[in-house]
């Protein structure tokens, strides 16, 4: 037996709806050739109604490829994915692409930052250059050697992303004041926790990372961890955590005030403009880093095996400090923006 569907009529006033210039049914019936609608109203104005009727969309009826179809094309098998899904793998593909395409950069800067350190134990010479890195990487392992340390790079972008992500909404939640709303401080705030979390999560595999690009003898991953194991311990993997965290919030307040305060100095038809809010993240993201890099030249020299700074407060930031003053921005501080 057919089901039958009912119908649900709600009444309501519309608020601020005011009464027709007519001022009887006659000159309207005149004018229109229509009757006017009864109404329970004593006075001569139009009466007024509106039906609004919504049908619940059926999502069980939705649009499903056959198997057939998607044998036959199997790129639609991407459709079937869900949208978070989807912007999450396509940010960390593209996060992989610009770790690829800057990894030589990224290695030379790995060996200018601890070169000093380096250098005091092998007695190697002091002075290291941009140009002489390069030329040192290419004479001891060729073009490969460029991308050393490429692939747990790359490893680590999925779970940091996924930590991140994850615990950027639960601070959120936790920070929202009574009528749901965040406020901008509540932002900054969720967004530095979320960034720690992820930092702390997938901190072993930083080490991994500059143990792999600066020192020579190991050539897999499993190779350094099995050989930190043995012969440091597992509190190795977390030598400089501590100035990780630190750079972590004053990084993330110096990029959003210069990005508001650079933003703001625009002109206003300026200011909505694409171009215009990249460039802005561009300058607010150099100057902020510019302004962190320290800790991260700290950070470097803390997670080299047999280094002497044990803590932020060691001889680690005095000792750069005393280093770059006299060789200006070429120092150990700021080898390489």
């Amino acid at each position: 037996m057919r089901r039958e569907e009912e119908g649900v009529i709600v009444w309501r006033k519309i608020p601020g709806l005011e009464n027709s210039s007519f001022s009887n049914k006659k000159s309207f019936i005149a004018i229109t050739g229509q009757k006017q609608w009864k109404g329970g109203g004593g006075g001569g104005g139009l009466n007024f109604a509106c039906v609004s009727v919504v049908k619940k969309k059926d999502n069980s009826k939705k649009f499903q490829p056959t198997l057939r179809q998607l044998l036959k094309h199997p790129l639609a098998l991407l459709a079937l994915v869900p949208k978070d899904a989807a912007i999450f793998a396509t940010g960390v593909l593209a996060a992989a692409a610009a770790k690829t395409f800057t990894a030589p950069l990224d290695r030379i800067k790995l060996l200018m930052q601890t070169h000093g350190l380096r250098a005091a134990q092998e007695g190697a010479k002091k002075a290291f250059g941009f140009t002489e890195a390069i030329a040192l990487i290419g004479k001891e392992e060729g073009l490969k050697g460029y991308w050393k340390g490429n692939l747990p790079q790359i490893i680590r972008i999925i779970p940091y992303s996924a930590v991140h992500l994850f615990a950027y909404e639960a601070y959120k939640k936790l920070l929202r004041d009574a009528d749901g709303e965040l406020s901008v401080v509540g932002r900054l705030v969720a967004g530095a926790c979320a960034g720690m979390t992820s930092t702390l999560a997938t901190y072993p595999l930083d080490v991994l990372i500059l143990r792999l690009a600066v020192e020579p003898g190991y050539k897999t991953m499993s190779e350094v961890a099995l050989g930190m194991l043995r012969d440091e311990g597992i509190a190795s993997f977390y030598n400089g955590i501590c100035p990780s965290l630190l750079g972590i919030a004053p990084y993330i307040a110096a990029n959003f005030c210069i990005f508001h305060l650079v933003k703001m100095a625009l002109p206003e038809k300026y200011q909505k403009r694409t171009k215009s809010s990249l460039a802005t993240a561009l300058v607010s993201a150099t100057l902020a880093t510019l302004m962190c890099y320290p800790l991260d030249t700290v950070r470097r020299q803390m997670q080299i095996r047999g280094t002497p700074y044990q803590t932020v407060f060691d001889d680690a930031i005095p000792g750069m400090w005393h280093v770059m003053v006299p060789t200006d921005c070429t120092g150990v501080l700021f080898p390489m923006h």
